[in-house]
């Protein structure tokens, strides 16, 4: 069992999370399979790590319901404190740092100029000050693996390799948690309390509800599979072709 702070929560740095239940602005369901999930409070994470020069302290490690790794609630030199995602090895007592010139440890945060070739980041800007957007989920590491001009090169966990201008922020380390991908959740009703509702499989709906429904007993799809609404489910590519990013995409992921 981990010897998580769950009591000591800052009521300054949540927020209760509005559930939406999968439906956009007009009220309709946009999303399937979702609602019904435990009430939540969200905490206010500090992605953009723009506090500089000044130390903190991490004060305690808790639990965060909306992301599948714990936080760390940091208290800085001059009395504010912030929440942070924990890297690896980031104890109750461990210093943080977010300068320039700041020591290569996990939790402390440089732009990836000065950061060497083959050290793991996580916690990644994709614009200068905007705040970490890319490796934030548990056990995630994006690894320096080379700079060019402006330009550093970045290979993230899934293989992709991908230009990041090197004035961009990143965090030392590897994220905590590693162990999150071999969870077992254990039956449904877990499943149901964090907002997933039940999935009909297409062939077991009726012909008017899905297009692989109806038949005579089991029956397969007898088709190119599809979406209820008939677009294809299995290979169609959804990323539009000129993507403002893809020119930053050295190697694809597959």
């Amino acid at each position: 069992m981990k010897n998580l702070n769950t009591k000591n929560s800052k009521k300054r740095l949540k927020v209760i999370l509005k559930k939406h239940s999968g439906r956009d602005s007009s009220g309709k369901i946009s999303v399937r399979h979702q609602g019904g999930r435990h009430k939540r409070y969200y905490r206010i994470i500090d992605f953009k790590r723009d506090k500089r020069e000044v130390e903190g302290k991490v004060e305690a490690i808790e639990y965060d319901p909306n992301r599948n790794l714990d936080i760390a609630l940091i208290k800085y030199a001059d009395g504010e404190r912030r929440y942070i995602l924990q890297a690896k090895d980031m104890k109750v007592g461990s210093t943080i740092l977010t300068s320039e010139k700041a020591d290569l440890k996990p939790g402390n945060t440089l732009s990836i100029k000065n950061i060497p070739v083959g050290m793991q980041i996580h916690n990644i800007e994709l614009y200068p000050g905007k705040g970490g957007q890319i490796a934030r989920s548990a056990g995630t590491a994006a690894v320096v693996i080379a700079k060019e001009g402006k330009y550093a090169q970045i290979k993230l966990s899934s293989g992709e390799i991908r230009r990041v201008i090197a004035d961009c922020y990143a965090t030392i380390g590897q994220l905590g948690n590693p162990e999150h991908k071999f969870r077992i959740i254990g039956k449904a009703g877990r499943k149901r309390l964090m907002g997933v509702r039940p999935t009909v499989r297409g062939t077991a709906q009726n012909p008017r509800s899905h297009p692989h429904g109806g038949g005579e007993g089991k029956v397969g799809e007898g088709m190119h599979p599809k979406t209820p609404w008939g677009k294809p489910a299995k290979g169609k590519n959804t990323r539009k072709h000129k993507k403002w990013s893809n020119k930053f995409i050295v190697k694809r992921r597959k």
